[in-house]
């Protein structure tokens, strides 16, 4: 585990997918990643690369070969490389090999940057492509912060508040991972989502094209909590295991296949395509409020 602090704000990061594991408040000591607990799901914060959800039959098709992919890549099962380390950012690297271009046929480098700035921790993706034909692929962020963050407060004191009033259906997650065809209805000029796990009894909350660029989670109780910035980000899901005390918060470029998917890869549905040499590069932002 690498870790770097200053007076507000402290991180850690495993090598393994560069999966952030811990971030806490320095001056209260309060943790806000999820536990980890494998009983309800056994991660932190994986990223997702070179696919976010899931691909038709975990099968896409590049200049007619198929090619096999879990859901969400392979990037967070793999060991990343840490290349610079500072007082206020760690920056880890994966670079394509054989293994890789076996089930994904596009050479990389993809760089996950964390730096802090007094309260504010930004989270980069880079991709650069290294081959020599145009590339394609998908990425995204799936970090999961404890529910209730404070002791003596309950789950559905928490709450989630968008920069923006929003109109928008939520997209349901079919049992093999694929998206509906169709929304159904569920914010309607609101800002406001008020958090219960029975909200996620039917897997995550799949959002397209908010106007909001970020989010707020907070106590109704203490004011504690923190906003997320996602600008740059067209898809949001929101998710937890049935009955875990977490809420993911999770900034998509990229999205899985619905079911009527056509499974070409060139042809998905928030696909990124970046020519020989280009670099794509997102940044999510997590800033924490102290209502106390």
């Amino acid at each position: 585990m690498y870790s770097i602090q200053n007076g507000f704000i402290k991180i850690g990061v495993a090598p393994k997918g560069a999966e952030l594991q811990s971030v806490s408040n320095v001056v209260t000591g309060q943790e806000y990643m999820w536990s980890g607990n494998p009983a309800f799901w056994g991660k932190y914060s994986p990223v997702l690369f070179p696919i976010v959800g899931a691909l038709k039959e975990n099968t896409c098709y590049v200049q007619g070969k198929s090619y096999q992919l879990p859901r969400h890549g392979f990037a967070r099962d793999m060991e990343f490389r840490l290349y610079e380390q500072a007082a206020d950012r760690l920056g880890f690297l994966l670079e394509s090999n054989k293994d890789t271009l076996a089930k994904y046929p596009f050479s990389f480098q993809f760089y996950i940057d964390y730096v802090i700035n007094g309260n504010t921790l930004s989270v980069s993706y880079r991709v650069v492509n290294t081959g020599e034909d145009d590339m394609y692929f998908s990425v995204g962020g799936h970090p999961a912060f404890r529910l209730p963050l404070l002791e003596g407060e309950l789950y559905e004191d928490y709450y989630l508040q968008f920069s923006q009033q929003e109109s928008a259906g939520k997209w349901p997650v079919m049992s093999d991972g694929l998206l509906a065809e169709e929304p159904v209805p569920f914010l309607e000029n609101t800002d406001r989502i008020p958090l219960t796990k029975a909200l996620f009894y039917k897997d995550a909350i799949v959002l397209k094209h908010l106007n909001s660029n970020s989010v707020k989670l907070l106590s109704g109780r203490s004011g504690n909590g923190f906003e997320f910035d996602f600008t740059g980000f067209p898809y949001l899901g929101i998710w937890a295991a049935k009955n875990a005390n977490f809420v993911c918060i999770e900034p998509w470029c990229g999205i899985a296949d619905s079911v009527t998917a056509d499974q070409q890869l060139t042809d998905k549905e928030g696909i990124n395509r970046i020519g020989p040499k280009e670099v794509f590069k997102r940044t999510w932002k997590l800033t924490l409020i102290d209502g106390l």
